[in-house]
Parts: C-alpha cells; sequence; structure tokens
C-alpha cells in the first residue's frame, strides 16, 4: 500500500503537484477569462459591461472558496477536496464553451472562482506539511510559479484558438486541464492520507515574535487585501483595455498578457531572494512600491516599453507580495496564531478582490474607459504601500536584531 512517505519520497513531486494545482486553479480557472473577454464581445457573447461583471463574479466565488476552504477541507479531507476541486474547475472550463447567457455562465464563472480559492488555501499547507523544514522555502516558491506558468500558458494557447472559435478554446483549455489534473491526481493527490487535517503544521516553524503590537498586524493585512483590489485592472481587464481602448489588437494584448505571465513565474523566486537579503517585511514594502508605479505607469506612457514594463511588474509582483505577506505574517505572529492571522489576511485578500471586481465593474459601466480603473487601483495600492510601511517596517523597527527572512 502507498504511504505519505512514498508521496514525500520524491521532494520535487508535491511542490510539483501544488504548481499544477495552482496553474489550473488560478492560471486557467481565473485568468483564462482575461483574454477572451475582447473574443466574448467581438462575437456578441456579452457586453463589455457584462464580461465586467461576469469577472467580478469570479472573484466572488474566489471570495466563496476562501471563506469556505478549511471547513469544506475539514469535512471531506484534504484529498477528496482537492479532487473535487480539480473536477468543478475542469467541468467549468468546458462548459463555458456554450452561450449560457449572464445567469448560467455566472454560475460557472463563480464555481471556478471557488474552486481555485480551495486550492489555493488547502494545497500549500497539505504539502509544506510534508516538506522538511529547509526544503519550504523552495517549496513555496515552486507551488506560486504555478499561477504566473498558467497564466503564460492561457497566453500562448487563446491567441492560437480564439480564430478559430470561443467554443474551441474553452474546450481545448479543459482538455489541458483535464489532462493535468489527471496527472497531479494519479502521481501525488491519491496518495495522501484521505483523513489527514486540511491546516497542516504551519506552526512548526519558528516566529521571531511574539509580542508585535496587533495593530502592526493589522496594518500588514490592511495592505495585503488592498493590494488584491488594486490590481483587479491588470488581472481582469488588461487584454482588453490594450486590445480596444489602446487600439493596439487582441494580438497584442496577448503578448503583454504573456509578459504578465512571465513575471508570476520568477516572481515568487525573486521575491524569496529579496527577503534573505533585506527581510520579509523590509522585502514587502518594496514589493508594494514598485506593483504601485508598475500599476500607474500606463497613466503616463502607453508605449512598448510602458506596456511592457507594468506587465512584467504587476506580473511579479501579485506573487511576490502573496509570498512575502505569507514570511511577514510568519514572522510576525505569536506562534499559537499564525494559521488563524493568515487566515483572516486570505480573507480579507478575498474580499477586497471580490469588492474591487464588482466596483471596478461598476466604475467601468459609468465612466466607460478601464484607465480610470487603473488610476482607482493604483491609489489602492498606494494606500497599502503605505499600511506596509507603517506595519511591517514598524514592526521590524520595535524588533531591531530580528532575523532576516
Amino acid at each position: 500500500m502507498t504511504t505519505s512517505n512514498d508521496v514525500s519520497g520524491g521532494l520535487w513531486r508535491l511542490p510539483m503537484a501544488g504548481a499544477v494545482a495552482l496553474l489550473l486553479g488560478v492560471g486557467f480557472g481565473r485568468y483564462v477569462f482575461t483574454p477572451l473577454i475582447t473574443p466574448l464581445v467581438e462575437a456578441g457573447w456579452f457586453t463589455a459591461e457584462q464580461t465586467a461583471r461576469l469577472g467580478a463574479i469570479n472573484l466572488l466565488g474566489y471570495l466563496i472558496g476562501a471563506a469556505g476552504a478549511n471547513r469544506y477541507a475539514g469535512w471531506l479531507g484534504p484529498r477528496r477536496a482537492i479532487a473535487s476541486c480539480l473536477i468543478a474547475l475542469v467541468l467549468s472550463l468546458a462548459a463555458c464553451a456554450w452561450p449560457w447567457g449572464m445567469i448560467g455562465y455566472g454560475f460557472w464563472r463563480l464555481i471556478a472562482g471557488a474552486a481555485a480559492a480551495t486550492l489555493t488555501i488547502v494545497v500549500t499547507p497539505a504539502i509544506m506539511a510534508r516538506m522538511p523544514a529547509v526544503r519550504r522555502p523552495a517549496a513555496s516558491a515552486t507551488i506560486f510559479t504555478g499561477i504566473g506558468v498558467g497564466t503564460m500558458g492561457v497566453s500562448l494557447l487563446v491567441p492560437q484558438l480564439a480564430s478559430v472559435g470561443i467554443g474551441a478554446t474553452w474546450l481545448a483549455t479543459a482538455v489541458v486541464g483535464a489532462l493535468l489534473a489527471g496527472i497531479s491526481w494519479f502521481g501525488v493527490w491519491r496518495h495522501l492520507p484521505a483523513e489527514a487535517a486540511a491546516g497542516g503544521d504551519t506552526a512548526a516553524a519558528p516566529a521571531s515574535a511574539g509580542h508585535t503590537p496587533w495593530l502592526l498586524i493589522g496594518l500588514v493585512v490592511a495592505a495585503y487585501g488592498l493590494s488584491a483590489a488594486g490590481y483587479v485592472p491588470h488581472s481582469l481587464y488588461w487584454v482588453d483595455y490594450i486590445a480596444r481602448e489602446l487600439g493596439r489588437g487582441l494580438e497584442a494584448g496577448n503578448r503583454y498578457w504573456l509578459l504578465l505571465g512571465l513575471g508570476g513565474v520568477i516572481g515568487p523566486a525573486l521575491a524569496g531572494l529579496t527577503a534573505r537579503w533585506l527581510g520579509f517585511e523590509r522585502a514587502l514594502v518594496a514589493a508594494f512600491v514598485l506593483i504601485t508605479l508598475a500599476t500607474a505607469l500606463p497613466l503616463a506612457f502607453t508605449g512598448i516599453a510602458g506596456l511592457g514594463l507594468s506587465s512584467l511588474v504587476v506580473g511579479a509582483m501579485v506573487p511576490g507580495i502573496i509570498t512575502l505577506t505569507a514570511g511577514t505574517v510568519h514572522a510576525l505572529s505569536p506562534v499559537a496564531r499564525q494559521r488563524q492571522i493568515w487566515g483572516w489576511a486570505t480573507l480579507a485578500f478575498a474580499a477586497t478582490q471580490a469588492i474591487g471586481g464588482f466596483a471596478m465593474a461598476r466604475l467601468y459601466a459609468l465612466a466607460g474607459s478601464y484607465a480610470t480603473t487603473i488610476a482607482v487601483g493604483a491609489m489602492l495600492l498606494f494606500v497599502a504601500t503605505i499600511c506596509a510601511l507603517l506595519g511591517a517596517v514598524g514592526a521590524r523597527t520595535s524588533r531591531p536584531n530580528a532575523p532576516r527572512g
């Protein structure tokens, strides 16, 4: 009989399976919709305002999944929870090949968002609990590269298929998703103990502070939440903004989406290296400064350099901020409260992302311009930067001898 030791026998297989899960959940389940907005509008399936609302519905699903993931995994066990989410994601991709209208399409986008959030929350601790402490930083970076690889895969796959038809694009994505889900399931996930705890032993590593003021931790959580709303324009509207609003065409929009995905691949590793040099707290502030400037850049420069740099840096800093916030929360929180506080941060991220998605959709309907949503996103990220500066660096200043990442 296969045991959990067999699973961890090849230490690379667990993080790779985690990367595949996030590739499917976030890269395919969420981000495949972004480069398809323009074809959906041009084909008459939906108006631009309706696609904006569908994007917001997907974020609502992510919020629902984030709120219920731990309870869901506790009820089914992580193995069955992961299996059900992989199946739901593949079904949601296949179902979007038909023009169901707003209600039907909205349902499947909601399912995709909920499954993506559940995988994000369940998979990572299930893997980290089975990794030696020395391998956890590399494992975490590997897992989160799945988001960038998925985004890149979508940007390469969609342009090749969009000319064939929207339905063919969704079905091809579903087939690729099914193959990846099957490989990861039979290679890794089916070997997990069905009764394993959903959370994992995330408190096993030592925290450097047990008495950090709660206000400072709250500021870090607030910064993380605001970041989710701030990058909504790039995550939902970036391709359509370039293709239609700037008049560059869908092919150009997809090229910049590919750059954003490339940033997502290098972002986690870059965040880890920076944290080792500056410490998690200072690295987090640096990441917020970069993403704020990169988000605002298209407001001043819409040439190749401006759009390319904005795509690459925002793409890198989104998973980078996730990695650095997790490390900062771990460093600032009392050991017994780390999992709870990370749960609060995840919920804050999902909630502000969902609220931001609906608010940005409404703003676009009123203003008729994606540039307005980008400006609002940059302002939210500026406020997030201030919160991170006050919280993370303030906490580090109060612990001058705290070790680096």
